[in-house]
């Protein structure tokens, strides 16, 4: 049995439109009991603790999946969700892997959060595995390797596409695009058709495109952890 950390936004608000977002409920609901189910350990944490806003869009009848079905049907889940911990509380020490789902919320706090930069590098530096689904990547964006050069140079990466961030009509909305980041850090950026499953491995950075990568990216961390 492994412990792995899910880091999940704490932020519900879409920029400035006066819109709602958050973490998009089938790229926790998936890997959470893909994980779960295969007898690890989870712990769920957020910059501000507490219940985190889950993205109302992930919550449309044509986003729901099995894994998201049977979260709505889990009161034990929803109550730990509710409660999650501090990032600011955590210690590496504690866990063996990280995992953030993804959601447009991310983007405006965990990106520049800086106990996320920290648990993210020191998880990195102390050899255990990163792993980041859809939208979640962009928080890579001032992680930097122990040299001082983004964590994602020269390694292979994927993410929500230019494309897709263009399909759901939110690419005037967004701080930056995540394909464009990737790629001007240095990253070997590749993805696939538009919400097509696609995930990525590069040591021990894990990196899936889309919320239909999620299962993908939970699936590649078990490897790496077994």
């Amino acid at each position: 049995m492994k412990k792995i950390l899910f880091v999940l936004t704490s932020n519900d608000k879409l920029g400035d439109t006066g819109n709602k977002t958050g973490f998009w409920i089938e790229e926790f609901a998936a890997p959470y009991y893909m994980l779960k189910d295969a007898g690890h350990e989870v712990t769920l944490s957020s910059p501000k603790g507490g219940q985190p806003p889950i993205d109302p869009s992930s919550e449309s009848e044509d986003a729901q999946t099995e894994s998201t079905k049977r979260f709505y049907n889990d009161k034990e889940t929803q109550e730990t969700l509710s409660s999650t911990l501090q990032l600011s509380e955590v210690d590496q020490k504690d866990y063996d892997a990280l995992f953030y789902p993804g959601g447009h919320g991310v983007l405006w706090d965990l990106v520049e959060d800086k106990d996320s930069k920290e648990i993210i590098e020191s998880f990195y530096n102390n050899n255990k595995p990163v792993s980041f689904v859809c939208h979640a990547p962009a928080v890579l964006k001032n992680i930097k390797n122990s040299n001082g050069e983004p964590l994602v140079k020269g390694k292979k990466v994927t993410g929500f596409t230019n494309q897709e961030e263009d399909a759901v009509q939110l690419t005037n909305v967004v701080p930056f695009l995540l394909e464009d980041m990737l790629i001007e850090n240095g990253g070997e950026y590749s993805k696939i058709e538009d919400w097509q499953p696609y995930a990525v491995q590069d040591g021990l950075l894990i990196t899936g495109q889309n919320p239909a990568s999620s299962e993908k990216v939970a699936d590649l961390l078990m490897k790496t952890l077994s």
